[in-house]
């Protein structure tokens, strides 16, 4: 049991020395930054994969106090971020949970952790980055603008600020979708980065199905309705907070779909047996015509689509 306990102690300060060193690679050295950021999660995963919750709770309070007191404030939210990204996939791999309960779980736990930072930034130092952030893109823009004209010696057409005036005011709309996605995209590079070096490390991780298999949840196509029925029949007033509601649960259906649907022709291109270049074709063309792609996902969870493809491929 002594030995144990020494053990438990002596590798929950080797992780926190390791995700210091990396907090540190990742704010103070150029180039290698990036790679240190996907890997800064590994040493607390490492360690919440061997060790129950409450050993890793501890080594996730004393790693960030430690960053904490090393970088100061300006680091602490990239760490708590990091550090509960770490926890959550190592806590999945130790209850032998799926990798869709890890994909999960780490999304809504990244995404409540941003949601919390920024309510203390606003509440408490008055920091409203988001806010700011759109006031900074607004202000190039206008700026550019005022340059072209200078440099033209034309007005710029009323219509090209209209434009530019709806897409600002959607892109601010669209932030909750937006931040969404975002934690969505960094769980997975997170597991796609940390999960293969975990199991060089000989520890058991869990495996993804083929992305040609992936199958999103029938509630999906429900919800995709919904919001459908609601814009057509309802047609919530603009900068209503229906119409924002809907805005952004629309892009992130439309993401999903999108995805449902390029899974959809990476299944039908394996069945026929084609080239695996072909895939990475069909993807990349997929992004424009994501309206169709949209359909083909609609279609892919609505109907018994995949069962035809199959039977249709073995004749």
């Amino acid at each position: 049991m002594q030995n144990n306990q020494s053990r438990k102690l002596a590798h929950g300060a080797m992780m926190i020395a390791l995700f210091t060193v990396l907090m540190a690679i990742v704010f103070y050295v150029p180039m290698a930054n990036i790679v240190a950021a996907l890997i800064a999660p590994l040493p607390i995963i490492w360690y919440s994969a061997h060790y129950d919750r409450k050993s890793s709770a501890l080594v996730f309070v004393a790693a960030v106090a430690v960053t904490f007191f090393i970088g100061g404030l300006l680091i602490l939210p990239a760490s708590l971020i990091f550090a509960a990204a770490g926890m959550t996939i190592g806590d999945a791999i130790f209850n032998k949970k799926s990798k869709v309960f890890m994909f999960i779980s780490t999304s809504v736990v990244l995404l409540i952790t941003f949601a919390i930072q920024y309510v203390i930034a606003v509440r408490l130092f008055e920091v409203d980055f988001i806010r700011e952030s759109l006031d900074l893109m607004k202000t190039s823009y206008m700026e550019s603008i005022k340059m072209s004209e200078k440099i033209t010696g034309q007005a710029t057409p009323k219509e090209v600020m209209e434009n530019l005036t709806s897409m600002l005011n959607t892109l601010e709309m669209t932030i909750p979708a937006s931040i969404t996605l975002a934690m969505l995209l960094f769980t997975l590079l997170f597991m796609a980065v940390n999960l293969p070096i975990l199991k060089r490390l000989k520890v058991d991780v869990p495996k993804f199905a083929k992305f040609s298999e992936l199958r999103l949840p029938r509630s999906v196509l429900w919800y995709y309705l919904i919001v459908l029925s609601i814009n057509l029949f309802v047609r919530p007033e603009p900068d209503s907070a229906l119409a924002v509601i809907m805005l952004n649960v629309s892009m992130v259906l439309w993401v999903l779909l999108t995805v449902q649907g390029i899974s959809f022709i990476h299944y039908m291109l394996d069945c026929y047996k084609q080239p695996k270049f072909l895939k990475v074709i069909s993807t990349l063309v997929a992004i424009p015509f994501y309206s169709f792609v949209v359909l083909i996902g609609i279609i892919d969870l609505g109907f018994n689509a995949r069962d035809y493809i199959q039977q249709k491929s073995q004749k």
